[in-house]
C-alpha cells in the first residue's frame, strides 16, 4: 500500500518538477556578472578599442607611478589619452574569447595565447616601425626578445577572465544604455580623433629623428626609415611644428623609451642624447615608489 506521500509526490507533473530544478539554479549566487546578450558589430568593437585604450591609459599611468616613481606619459600617441595596446587587446580578445566562455580554464589558456600574441606583435611594430621601446622584458625570467614573458602571459589569462566574467559586462551595459545616434557619434568621432593623432604621431616622430640625426651626426642603422626628406623639412608648416609639437621636449615627454639602433646594432636611448631634458612630467620621493 503506498503512502500519502508518495501519492502527492506522483500526482505532481514533470514539467512542475523541472520548473522547480530550473528556478533553484537560477536563484543561486554566481561569483561572476552575467554578460548582457549583445551583437558584436564593427562599431562595438571600435567602442571596445577607444574605451579600454582610455582604461589602459590609466591603469599605466598608475603602474608607473607605483614602480617608478614619477608621472610619466604611457600614450601611444602625442595628444589622446590613449594606451592602444590595451584597447586592440580587448577589441580582439572580447569577440576572439567569446567561444571559450563556458569553461574558466579555457577563458584562462585562450586569454594568455591570445594577449601574449598582441603583446609580442605590438612590441614588434613599435621598435620596427616607430623605433619605440614601450616594454623591455629582457631581465625578467623566461622572455622572449624582451618583448613577452611568462609572467605577464600569466597576467594574460587572468586578464581574460576578469574582463569577460567582471569588466565587459558593465561596459556593454554602460554602452546599451547610450542612445543608439550618441553612441554612433561618439565612437565615429573619437575613431577620426585617433587615427587623425596615429598620423601626426608618425610624421612627428619622422621629423623628429630626421632633426635629431642631422643635429648630432648620429649613425642610425635603416635612416632611411626613420627620415624624411629635405623638401619635407624645409616646409613653413613643418618648421612651425618643429619647434612647438615636434620639439625635442614635446617627443621625448610623451615617449621617454624612445631609442634607435646604431650601424654597429646598438640599441641608443634618446633620453641619453638630450640629457637636459626630463623624460617625465613629475619625479615623487622615493618613498612613494613601490619596491
Amino acid at each position: 500500500m503506498m503512502s500519502e506521500e508518495t501519492v502527492v509526490k506522483k500526482d505532481i507533473p514533470k514539467e512542475a518538477e523541472n520548473l522547480d530544478v530550473k528556478t533553484n539554479k537560477k536563484n543561486k549566487k554566481k561569483w561572476h556578472i552575467e554578460d548582457p546578450d549583445v551583437k558584436i558589430t564593427f562599431k562595438r568593437i571600435l567602442a571596445y578599442f577607444i574605451i579600454y585604450s582610455f582604461l589602459g591609459f590609466i591603469v599605466e599611468t598608475i603602474f608607473g607611478m607605483l614602480t617608478k616613481g614619477v608621472i610619466e606619459s604611457r600614450r601611444s600617441c602625442f595628444y589622446g589619452p590613449f594606451c592602444c595596446i590595451y584597447g586592440i587587446g580587448a577589441a580582439i580578445m572580447i569577440p576572439g574569447l567569446q567561444p571559450f566562455k563556458k569553461s574558466n580554464w579555457a577563458l584562462f589558456f585562450a586569454g594568455a595565447v591570445e594577449g601574449s600574441v598582441i603583446e609580442y606583435v605590438i612590441s614588434w611594430i613599435g621598435e620596427v616601425i616607430f623605433q619605440i621601446k614601450w616594454w623591455d622584458y629582457s631581465n625578467m625570467p623566461f622572455n622572449i626578445n624582451g618583448r613577452i614573458t611568462l609572467t605577464f602571459t600569466v597576467f594574460w589569462g587572468l586578464l581574460a577572465l576578469c574582463l569577460i566574467r567582471f569588466i565587459n559586462p558593465y561596459i556593454e551595459t554602460g554602452i546599451n544604455k547610450l542612445p543608439k545616434k550618441w553612441f554612433n557619434i561618439l565612437t565615429i568621432g573619437f575613431t577620426i580623433f585617433l587615427l587623425l593623432d596615429l598620423l601626426i604621431t608618425a610624421l612627428g616622430l619622422k621629423v623628429f629623428y630626421t632633426r635629431l640625426i642631422k643635429e648630432h651626426n648620429l649613425e642610425v642603422k635603416d635612416s632611411q626609415i626613420l627620415m624624411v626628406s629635405d623638401e619635407v623639412m624645409d616646409n613653413k608648416i613643418i618648421k612651425a611644428f618643429s619647434k612647438t609639437i615636434f620639439s625635442n621636449e614635446k617627443v621625448l615627454k610623451t615617449f621617454p623609451n624612445i631609442k634607435y639602433e646604431d650601424k654597429n646594432g646598438n640599441i641608443v636611448w634618446i633620453k641619453d642624447i638630450l640629457t637636459d631634458i626630463q623624460p617625465y612630467y613629475y619625479k615623487f620621493s622615493n618613498k612613494f615608489r613601490l619596491k
